[in-house]
This record gives structure tokens, sequence and C-alpha cells, in this order.
């Protein structure tokens, strides 16, 4: 059976369903210290409240490679729409939850959905665009979800002044998907052609020139998670409380974000292992600004070095990576990829608090000490220790 074309609408149904799960991450920040009000009898309010926020990350981290696994034997789109309609269902809950370790387990289900969901619409991106039509979607990928984090806090914030519930209902959104990608998608010819699911066979990983880039992907993932957790701390170490400047800060990072990505498509024409290196040491030069900043400006300057360097990061190692694997691997590619990143995130304010000790002042230290790590990263890089694969070889998969 011939493969369908891929245009506009499967691309577009697919980003915007990698920006689904960016509602676990950001949709509840706004909303816990209400949250913590309303359930300020609640012995274990200080913990579970946080966990709330958290929690599909983890998920996502420890269920993605399983997810993988399962769109790779049984399918892509059965996967996906089944991850949808849970989705769906465990997002919306809460707004009937008078419990809240239910509402942190429904949270938990909304992780695992979520592992699925991503992995399976990377998997799709990865069957259905190939050569410069893959490296353009990937990094549209890390340009959306940047676009929709930005977007998902501040909606948030918003429907939270009416009720802590109401933001909740933005979950519901997976009801509306479910329908749209079932007409939009296919299962790739490949998959179209096997008799029975339980027969498809598995080849086994190319684990030798994965684990480099699943290492890289950890500490991508790691690198993700500075700025947005650790530049609130250091405005505050340099007197900044204006609302207006604290949000031009993390703006900027946004906005470095979208420059990266926006640019990958023109230099991802150098070799592999270049633009990764490249990505490494923007991020740690952007690093070793936000240790030393001393004024407002230089440390807006930092992140905004920091966002850019990520948005070249991702998209060049989701691309290295499937350009390693064939159809039957491609699942738990994408799956081992989510998984490595989410991780990350899950480490990334542990690793600081593990150098601080919780003490404020010491956190320029600590992004000292990341920063380092990055640029030996990228020493590894282009001296060949760490393996990268050239756009050659990722343009004729």
């Amino acid at each position: 059976m011939s493969e369908k074309a891929a245009g506009i609408p499967q691309a577009f149904i697919l980003l915007a369903g990698c920006c689904l799960p960016i509602l676990g991450a950001v949709l509840l920040a706004p909303v816990l210290p209400l949250m913590e009000q309303h359930f300020a009898d609640d012995p274990h309010v200080s913990t579970l409240v946080p966990i709330s926020l958290t929690i599909p990350a983890l998920m996502i981290a420890l269920f993605a490679p399983l997810s993988g696994t399962i769109a790779d034997r049984f399918g892509r789109k059965r996967c996906l729409l089944i991850c949808i309609g849970f989705y769906g269902l465990c997002g919306i809950l809460p707004l009937w939850l008078d419990s809240l370790g239910l509402i942190v387990l429904s949270r938990a289900g909304i992780g695992i959905a979520e592992a699925g969901i991503m992995t399976c619409c990377t998997a799709l991106m990865g069957d259905y665009f190939h050569g410069r039509q893959r490296e353009r979607i990937f990094a549209l990928q890390m340009v959306a979800t940047s676009l929709s984090a930005a977007i998902f806090i501040a909606l948030g914030g918003v429907l939270a002044q009416h009720d802590w519930r109401v933001p909740f209902w933005i979950y519901s959104a997976g009801f509306i998907f479910l329908p749209l990608m079932a007409a939009l998608l296919w299962e790739p010819a490949a998959r179209q052609t096997d008799a029975q699911p339980e027969n498809v066979t598995l080849a086994p990983m190319p684990w030798r020139p994965l684990l480099p880039l699943c290492l890289l992907s950890l500490f991508a993932g790691i690198s993700l998670f500075i700025v947005p957790v650790q530049a609130g701390y250091l405005l505050n170490l340099l007197s900044v409380d204006d609302p207006a400047k604290i949000g031009m800060t993390m703006g900027a990072n946004q906005l470095g974000v979208l420059i990266g990505a926006a640019s990958f498509r023109l230099i991802s024409r150098f070799r592999r292992s270049v633009v990764m290196m490249a990505a490494f040491a923007l991020t740690a030069t952007g690093s070793l600004l936000m240790a030393s900043a001393a004024q407002h400006l230089l440390l807006t300057l930092a992140v905004t070095l920091c966002g850019i360097g990520l948005g070249i990061m991702l998209p060049s190692l989701i691309t290295s990576i499937m350009a390693l694997v064939d159809f039957n691997q491609r699942g738990r590619a994408a799956g081992m990829f989510n998984a490595m990143i989410f991780l990350g995130e899950f480490i990334s304010p542990l690793l600081v608090l593990s150098i601080t000790r919780g003490v404020t002042t010491v956190i320029p230290h600590a992004l000292t000490i990341i920063a380092a790590l990055q640029l030996l990263i990228a020493i590894l890089v282009v001296i060949r220790v760490l393996p990268v694969r050239s756009p050659a070889v990722a343009f004729d998969s």
C-alpha cells in the first residue's frame, strides 16, 4: 500500500497535539495558592499541592518508553487516540473531586496520557515527513510548545480569577482533538501491511549510537528548566521585584527559544556535531552570564542566550535520533527522547538544590558548575567523544 502524502493539516494537528502536554506543566502554576487555601484543612496540603504540578512530568519520564513500545507494536494512531481520550477524562476530573489525593491521582493519569500523546505525535512526525521537511517540523515543534507555554500560563491565571477549578475545563480540548485526529491522521503504510498487531516483530534498538544522544537529551532537559526555576531567585538577589521586569525576563527566554528554533533550519546544513556544539556552547555562555550578572539587563541577555541554545539543541537532538532508527523503532526512540527530556526537567531543581543546600545566594555558584558541564559537553561533542550523526545521514532517512 502506498504511503499518503502528509501536508499542512497533519502538521498542524500533530504540532497542536504536542502542545497539549504543556498544559500539565504550566496550567496549574497560577492556581496553586488558591488550591492551598481551598484544601487548608488537609494535613498534607503543603506537599500534595506542589506534587499536583510536577507529577505529570515524572509520569512522562516513567511511561514514555513504555508508550513508545506500545506504539511500535500496536500502531501510532490507535495509541494516540486512546491517550487523547484518557487525557481529556483525567484532565477534567478535578472539576468534581473534593479530595486532594484524588486530584493528584488524576494528575498522574494526565502524565501517563501525555507520555503517549508526545511519543505518538513525535513518532508520526518522523513517519509522515522526511529530510528537510522533518527538520522543519521538529523546529516548529519547539516554536509551538514555547508559544503555548506562554499562552497557557497566562490563560490559567485569567481563568483562575473566577475559581481555581475553572482552568481544568481547558483539558476538555482532548475531546475536541479526538475526532480531528481520527479524521486527519492514518497509520503509516508500513503499519498497514502488518496482518496482526501481535505478529509485529520489534527490531532491537541501535543502543550504541543512541545512548550518547539519550545522555545529551537528559542534560538538555536539565538545562531547559534552569531559567524557569532559577531566574526568579536571581532576580530577587538583584532586588528586582517589579512584575513587568520579571515578565520581560521570562519573555526574553521564550523569545530566545523561538529565535533558536527558527534558525535551526538554516544552520542545520552544517555538520550535526558542529550544530550541537554551538547549542551547548550558547547555553553554557548564557548560564555563566546568569551566574555573574550584576544588572537586570545582563540577566535578560543571559536568559535570551540560554533560550537560543535550547531552541537549537532540542530539534537537533530529536532529528539526530530519528535518523538512527527505522519505522518499527521510531515509537520507542520518541518515547526515550521524551523520557530523557522530562526526567531532566524533574532532576533540574533537585540538582541545583543539592549544590545550594537551599541557600539562595549560592545559586550563582551552582549555575557556574552547570555551565562548566554544558561547555564540557560541547567540547566532547565536537571532538566526537559523544558522536552525533551528520545532516547528510539525517536527510536520507
